[in-house]
């Protein structure tokens, strides 16, 4: 195995259970790094809606994704945590987590599980690529050497968090596959905001909004950044809007201040402002809006927004995205080797008993379980294929 992230990992937990010898290198200094940061909040690992509604928010990829998920769906995820001690529960969102809302715990039972299973961790290992005899190329602390095995995985992430491992540095090894480029995907969006929004409100949050773009309508949060917006609701519309400005240079995001109130009856709330008081101040006892709110209101007022109607504005404010965050700054990437270069078993064509899973296949998902399940789910079909592969008479 090739990559210590849950992918990695759990595709060698599938691979030792079915009786493989398997050994994990990872470039970096211990292993899921990316993991434990993505637990520091409540590690989401997975989500309880019906499966058919769960498996349509992999869009385009939701045909190679679904048999390795139907094949490892949510509930067995979640009974694959409580069986190492780690309880879950779900949230009032649909959302899946562990009781201890973080993920080391997780991680350490998942370790010592995998040492019982003769599992082999080699750290500050850096893969370089396949040699001509279907080798693996490596450099680490003892210099570069070359390990043969029967069948591996890769599971080498994608392009986002890269000081914590995923760097793309194998999408210039495997040259000679097709790789679908990478890009930030559940990110934020750059908002050319005034001096003055920017100073006083970057890092305040915007509870209880809804956005809209396109067809689609997400409730939820977002934050205001000094360099524009981000946050859960955004991420939940980052896709369609990253290839929205990829074509047209620029993407509108409207904005609902005020969700839970019809237009009409924001509307009767707003009329009638006393002259003795201000429209800032009006809006906020009147229409019940935050200061940020507000600041937001009179950034687009200021910016020409029609007043006739402030109710109306209030409900559908726009913003102006220009350009999607650094892929960096991204919770994950979308893009990655395509689907063409692997079989239903997740084989390279090009190279026999070279396996690839996780967030290095050519797939994206919003934020709220699906990213860890596809990448778990994925990890395991390739680390039975593997195994498979490996403990049959040679080829």
């Amino acid at each position: 195995m090739v990559g210590a992230g849950p992918a990695g990992l759990m595709a060698a937990e599938a691979a030792a259970e079915a009786g493989a010898a398997v050994t994990v290198f990872d470039h970096m200094p211990s292993p899921a790094r990316k993991l434990l940061i993505a637990g520091r909040g409540g590690l989401n690992l997975t989500h309880s809606e019906p499966l058919d509604r769960f498996l349509g928010r992999y869009d385009a990829a939701r045909e190679r994704l679904e048999p390795f998920i139907r094949a490892f769906p949510p509930e067995a995820l979640i009974a694959w945590c409580e069986g190492l001690g780690q309880a879950t529960f779900t949230g009032s969102s649909g959302r899946v987590f562990p009781k201890a809302m973080k993920a080391s715990p997780l991680l350490r039972a998942w370790l010592a599980r995998l040492a019982a299973l003769g599992v082999t961790l080699r750290a500050r290992q850096r893969w370089l690529g396949l040699d001509g005899d279907g080798g693996l190329l490596f450099a680490g602390p003892e210099g570069a050497h070359v390990e043969q095995p029967r069948a591996t995985v890769l599971a080498l992430g994608g392009a986002s968090w890269r000081r914590l491992g995923s760097d793309a540095a194998w999408t210039s090894l495997l040259h000679d596959c097709a790789i679908a480029p990478l890009r930030p995907s559940n990110m934020g969006f750059a908002v050319t905001w005034s001096d003055h929004l920017r100073t006083r409100f970057a890092g305040t949050p915007l509870k209880r909004i809804a956005l809209t773009f396109g067809d689609a309508t997400i409730r939820g949060e977002a934050l205001i950044t000094e360099r524009g917006i981000e946050g859960g609701a955004v991420y939940a519309l980052s896709a369609a809007i990253r290839e929205a400005i990829a074509a047209q240079g620029s993407a509108t995001l409207l904005v609902d201040l005020r969700p839970d109130l019809s237009r009409e009856a924001l509307a009767a709330r707003i009329a009638g402002r006393p002259t003795a008081i201000s429209l800032s101040n009006h809006l906020r006892r009147a229409g019940g809006l935050p200061p940020v709110a507000v600041a937001l209101l009179q950034e687009a007022l200021h910016g020409g927004a029609p007043r006739d109607d402030l109710a109306a504005l209030v409900k559908s404010l726009p913003l102006r995205l220009t350009a999607p965050f650094a892929i960096e700054r991204a919770i994950s990437s979308a893009g990655g080797l395509a689907w063409s270069e692997v079989d239903e078993r997740l084989m390279l064509k090009r190279h026999s008993g070279v396996f690839a899973c996780g967030e290095m296949l050519d797939w994206e998902a919003p934020t709220g379980g699906y990213l860890l399940q596809a990448c778990f789910a994925t990890g395991r079909a390739a680390g039975r294929a593997a195994a498979d592969w490996a403990l049959s008479p040679p080829r």
